[in-house]
């Protein structure tokens, strides 16, 4: 009897359907680097002094803002692609505007692969962009928006460009995602305010100064995540590099489940 009842429920076992296994997380290197189209402090373009900065950082995937694609302040080289052969890594480029035979935007390079991506315009004073990616890992996929927003005193272009960026990734429903760039703006400030309305902002309230870039005072570069529950801090932190560019960079180690 006790074997019958003991292959009766080893065949139940057998017909059950399988649970599907549990993803592990993926751990997620995010870097964002105002690179001032690779001029240093010295008044040089120095790209592979860039890709240096970059690659010590190890990251999955970076926000580059202040890019030029064949301009002729940037002797015709398209910087994206440059910097994604200096650093083995793959290159998605927004053009913002035209601009001295070329063009000048954002890019964003990934380690990870890009299975989509997508540009979409910012208001500005000068116009902006912000580029949209899809990222595959081990985890699933996630959406990474970088971009650069206006530079202007008033709030108002970046609280604008806010509003969009929140339309754009509630369409999205709760599809996890990174937002990382130059937000030209502070803590507080009605900006942050509007992207706190979906966002959480990586190192949380204690900010790290980004600018200027010999003592920093002030944070206007950022990464931040969506939604919560899918997400864990490993480690935010700027690094402590003051030659490449007028901005340090900021890291976030982020976990995705």
């Amino acid at each position: 009897m006790q074997r019958r009842q003991f292959l009766r429920a080893a065949c139940a076992a057998l017909a059950a359907p399988a649970l599907p296994a549990a993803r592990p997380p993926a751990r997620i290197a995010v870097l964002s680097y105002n690179i001032r189209h690779g001029q240093g402090m010295h008044g040089r373009i120095d790209l592979p002094r860039t890709a240096a900065v970059i690659r010590s950082a190890s990251p999955d995937v970076v926000a580059l803002q202040e890019v030029d694609v064949r301009t002729r302040r940037a002797g015709g080289v398209d910087q994206a692609s440059e910097l994604a052969r200096l650093t083995g890594m793959r290159a998605v480029f927004a053009r913002a505007i035209d601009f001295e035979g070329g063009q000048y935007g954002n890019a964003v390079l990934a380690r990870l692969p890009i299975t989509a991506s997508a540009v979409h315009p910012l208001p500005g004073e000068e116009p902006r962009a912000l580029i949209e990616a899809r990222l595959a890992t081990a985890a699933g996929e996630f959406l990474f928006f970088a971009t650069h927003l206006d530079v202007s005193r008033a709030e108002t272009h970046r609280r604008a460009s806010a509003e969009r960026i929140n339309t754009l990734v509630s369409a999205q429903d709760s599809a996890p995602a990174i937002l990382a760039g130059d937000l030209n703006t502070v803590a507080g400030s009605e900006t942050m305010r509007a992207l706190a309305a979906l966002w959480r902002t990586a190192g949380g309230e204690r900010e790290r100064p980004t600018i200027p870039v010999a003592n920093p005072q002030r944070q206007i570069d950022w990464i931040l995540y969506r939604p919560a529950a899918r997400w864990r801090e490993v480690e935010v932190r700027v690094l402590d590099e003051a030659a490449a560019s007028d901005h340090r960079p900021i890291l976030a180690v982020l976990e995705l489940a």
